[in-house]
């Protein structure tokens, strides 16, 4: 079974000191970048940072996924092999991943591989990419999307990129894999801003976000996870529902096995 990643915590390659750190900073997961973190003439030091530090047992539990470049450039197949010879590594995200074609290159690696779709072309081929076996769950870069969408900042850029999540969800959905992830927010200290598309994403059905700061971390396990107030009403539903026959009332709400179903999803969530 899939484990829940409400958090994934970026951390740079470059930054061999932040990763024992970032794996302890309470996030379910961690994704050392050697791609939009690491400037080009520090790729291979980058490389060499992530086997030498990969090499020796780490604190903390979160799992280790590394971001590589993407299949287009120089650096993605170095960053395969680095991948590939580090048990540590639990899976691999695929920077601008736009094919089907792109995954099965990443999975010669033989890890899960949660594709990043940041592109127009990634999300024409939405449905293939999802349906490939290596792959884990999908996630989603916002800017680098919009950047190429050549979308300006306001409601019409919200809308085009509400659609896209739309086809996250569907998509994820329909070819059985895990909630996909939302888009980093890049205003690490705006914590209200955070909380509300933290709330919203789960609302839509993601099933948590990418982060850049553990100081997000918080604040996404709070709106990824079930309130107190939530999981009281799922254990009344389902204490009720073992005692009499469905559909029945509670509280003024008819209870029937889609809402028993909800509040068994509510309480597995924790």
């Amino acid at each position: 079974m899939t484990t829940a990643v409400r958090s994934a915590l970026f951390v740079p390659a470059i930054r061999p000191e932040r990763i024992a750190k970032a794996r302890c900073s309470g996030a379910d997961a961690i994704i050392v970048d050697l791609e939009d973190a690491v400037p080009e003439a520090d790729k291979h030091n980058a490389r060499t940072h992530l086997r030498d530090v990969l090499a020796q047992p780490l604190p903390g539990e979160a799992a280790v996924w590394v971001r590589v470049n993407a299949t287009s450039t120089p650096w993605f197949e170095d960053d395969l092999a680095a991948c590939s010879e580090l048990p540590a590594v639990a899976g691999i995200m695929l920077a601008k991943t736009e094919s089907a074609t792109d995954l099965q290159r990443a999975a010669a690696a033989g890890k899960p591989l949660w594709p990043l779709l940041e592109s127009a072309h990634g999300f024409l081929n939405v449905q293939e990419i999802a349906a490939e076996a290596a792959v884990e769950r999908l996630t989603f870069g916002a800017l680098d999307t919009a950047l190429d969408l050549r979308l300006d900042q306001g409601e019409g850029l919200d809308t085009v990129l509400d659609g896209l999540r739309i086809q996250l969800i569907l998509h994820s959905r329909a070819a059985r894999l895990a909630p996909p992830l939302e888009s980093v927010v890049a205003e690490f200290r705006d914590q209200q801003r955070l909380q509300r598309i933290a709330q919203r994403a789960r609302q839509m059905g993601f099933g948590g976000m990418l982060c850049i700061h553990p100081a997000q971390l918080d604040t996404i396990h709070a709106a990824f996870s079930a309130s107190a107030e939530q999981r009281e009403w799922a254990r009344r539903v389902l204490d009720a529902a073992a005692q009499q026959a469905v559909p029945f009332q509670l509280d003024g709400e008819m209870i029937d096995e889609p809402v028993i179903e909800r509040a068994r999803r509510l309480l597995a969530s924790d």
